[in-house]
This record gives structure tokens, sequence and C-alpha cells, in this order.
């Protein structure tokens, strides 16, 4: 699995796992597709923030490879 935190690693349209704001203290990871990458620095400590394509935003903690 590739890292979050790099936003060179995440591309439109990846399957990904996010951790949304409220589940942060229980780290509970939601999957989907990439629809817009939201964060603009190149990495982040905590994973890039991106809206899945069932508009639910988070911040990337894997990418799925297919």
């Amino acid at each position: 699995m590739m890292d979050g935190n790099q936003r060179a690693n995440i591309k439109v349209g990846a399957l990904v796992e996010i951790v949304q704001k409220h589940h942060q203290r229980s780290g509970e990871l939601t999957e989907g597709f990439v629809k817009r990458i939201l964060t603009k620095s190149p990495n982040h400590p905590h994973g890039i923030k991106v809206m899945l394509d069932t508009k639910e935003v988070g911040r990337v903690k894997n990418i799925i490879e297919e």
C-alpha cells in the first residue's frame, strides 16, 4: 500500500481508505474512489484531504492498488 501523506501518490479515480473527521478517534476507515483532491500542499503529516465520489471528505490513510 502506498503512503497517503504524499499528494503525488493520489490520483483522481484511485481507490483509497480515508478517515473522516468524526471517525478520527475510533480510526474507522471509509473506502471509496477519489473525486477531488482538496489538499494543495505536496504532503501532509495526517494524510492528504480528499473528497470521495460519495461526497464524503477525509484524509487518506491507505491507497489500495488494483
